[in-house]
């Protein structure tokens, strides 16, 4: 009875973790959080805009798995596929077995990002337009001045400049080491775009360029190059700071021609 017992403080149903001798963490479930602050009764009352994407994931999946409550599910899996532009472009087979996800949670998932991609597509003209580096870090900055990493995001534009997308590529600091240059022209390749605009954030709060950013810009213009797909700019965005490493011209080759947008 008693190896029975403590097993139970150390595994809850649905993954939830106990604190015991051995030092395991403790992991809420949802039904463990306060009404006021589980995913699904914020939405109600507070809107969607209000919750994080790992909170929306958490909506579409109902439930964790085995091993883990769905939060944690959600946090892994944005963090495994770089974000939610990462997530939209995995297929449902790549998901099953993640983390112990079934083929009807990776089903239900996939589908409510292909609705949500088809649904961006349906009013073109509704699109916010990027004339300026300060159109584009007023867009962007109320979500990402605040993160707690780095994130760095990729901005798809279509001839009018007009944004398409801008699907989230990486999380973590920004190193050529690290940084998958292909990895970034992957959905702008897929959806045509005719330029794009990498943004990441400082969360220092400091917009200002390390030459780590530098030498990044550098290899995502030459390879923009190559693919014939125009980087317009490097944002770097701070508390209610940005720097567009273009106008700087930090990374990007002096009098580089910029395409003449269509109007």
């Amino acid at each position: 009875m008693a190896a029975r017992s403590e097993l139970r403080t150390r595994r809850g149903p649905r993954g939830g973790r106990r604190i015991s001798a051995d030092g395991l963490e403790y992991q809420l479930r949802i039904q463990d959080l306060p009404a006021h602050d589980r995913p699904r009764e914020r939405l109600y009352y507070q809107g969607p805009a209000a919750l994080k994407e790992e909170e929306l994931v958490a909506i579409i999946l109902r439930t964790g798995t085995r091993d883990l409550p769905v939060l944690d599910l959600a946090r892994k899996l944005l963090a495994r596929y770089g974000g939610l532009g990462g997530l939209a472009r995995v297929g449902a087979t790549e998901l099953i077995g993640f983390s112990g996800l079934g083929m009807a949670k990776a089903v239900e998932l996939q589908a409510a990002l292909e609705l949500g991609r088809r649904l961006a597509g349906l009013h073109p003209e509704a699109r916010p337009q990027v004339r300026s580096p300060s159109d584009l870090a007023n867009l962007l900055m109320p979500q990402m001045a605040h993160l707690e990493q780095e994130h760095l995001r990729v901005v798809l534009l279509n001839t009018k400049n007009q944004v398409l997308a801008a699907p989230e590529v990486y999380v973590g600091s920004l190193n050529t080491s690290v940084v998958r240059v292909a990895e970034l022209f992957r959905e702008a390749i897929r959806q045509n775009s005719a330029a794009v605009i990498v943004v990441h954030n400082h969360p220092s709060g400091d917009p200002t360029p390390s030459p780590e950013d530098v030498a990044v810009t550098r290899q995502i213009a030459e390879a923009g190059e190559l693919l014939d797909i125009e980087v317009l700019d490097h944002l770097v965005i701070g508390h209610q700071r940005y720097v567009s490493l273009k106008e700087r011209g930090l990374g990007f080759r002096a009098g580089e021609p910029r395409r003449a947008r269509r109007e």
